[in-house]
């Protein structure tokens, strides 16, 4: 973590009333357990959550038969796929070394885009009917799970790239800027399920909010919605899925798509 961003999150975004919500509740129409889902307001797109691979993939082998051939191995030095260091794609394992999730995993690994993986198995980016989680990609379970070498999306949180940039497109398209007055709500799920009743909702200024990605009180690395005072704009990154829907003016959702930082996608169905 940050720990000047940490500072300043800490400062700049102080606890606001949980009826801050109401407006969201009414929109989505439900609970908001796993995120307030607004509709296209009168547009929508989704971005698609980073993810990324291994310089030496990829790889036939999927991560838990790699992991499976690691732990039965007898050498510590067994060198199951040449060139490849244990440490660089294990997460649960001890004396290894697991980046943050949310970060970019390291020199050797590339941004894979959704759309490269799907031309190369074949699945649709997105199956119709249904919204980017861990159904996606379905050839892949098929083929006994996630590959070794590609970090699958995070789920429920973007990354921190994602997020830094998609704050840069809404400062750069919202007439007030910097300045525009945000407020960011935390399901209750990221924070250990714990307390329904009140609700975390943070007041601040769009130029503070890369600054959340590091609020020491938030144990969610990002909001699961984010919205203009206004409601021009909602943001809402749903605890299930693998991509963040932003909901607001065509202009801004157009200026999302042509984003070249971002993968961003309608969908139809989910509009």
């Amino acid at each position: 973590m940050d720990e000047t961003s940490a500072a300043q999150a800490a400062a700049c975004w102080p606890l606001v009333a949980s009826a801050e919500t109401d407006g969201l509740r009414e929109l989505a129409g439900d609970d908001g357990l796993t995120g307030f889902m607004p509709p296209a307001m009168p547009d929508a797109a989704w971005v698609l959550h980073s993810m990324y691979e291994h310089e030496l993939g990829p790889f036939d082998m999927p991560y838990v038969e790699y992991r499976r051939a690691f732990l039965n191995s007898t050498s510590g030095g067994l060198e199951i796929i040449p060139g490849l260091d244990p440490a660089e794609v294990f997460t649960d394992l001890p004396d290894t070394f697991a980046p943050s999730r949310g970060e970019h995993p390291g020199p050797r690994w590339r941004r894979l885009r959704w759309a490269e993986l799907a031309r190369r198995t074949g699945d649709p980016v997105a199956a119709e009917g249904r919204l980017p989680c861990y159904t996606s990609f379905a050839s892949l379970r098929d083929r006994g799970g996630w590959p070794l070498g590609i970090t699958g999306p995070s789920e429920g949180t973007l990354a921190r790239a994602d997020w830094n940039r998609l704050i840069g497109i809404l400062t750069e398209w919202s007439p007030q800027g910097a300045d525009t007055p945000c407020l960011a709500y935390y399901t209750p799920l990221g924070q250990g399920a714990e307390d329904f009743d009140h609700l975390h909702v943070r007041a601040g200024r769009l130029g503070d909010a890369k600054a959340l990605y590091d609020h020491p009180d938030e144990e969610w690395w990002t909001p699961s919605n984010f919205w203009a005072h206004d409601r021009s704009w909602i943001l809402c990154t749903d605890y299930d899925l693998w991509a963040t829907k932003l909901a607001g003016p065509a202009p801004l959702v157009e200026a999302l798509l042509g984003d070249p930082e971002t993968e961003a996608v309608r969908l139809p169905w989910a509009h």
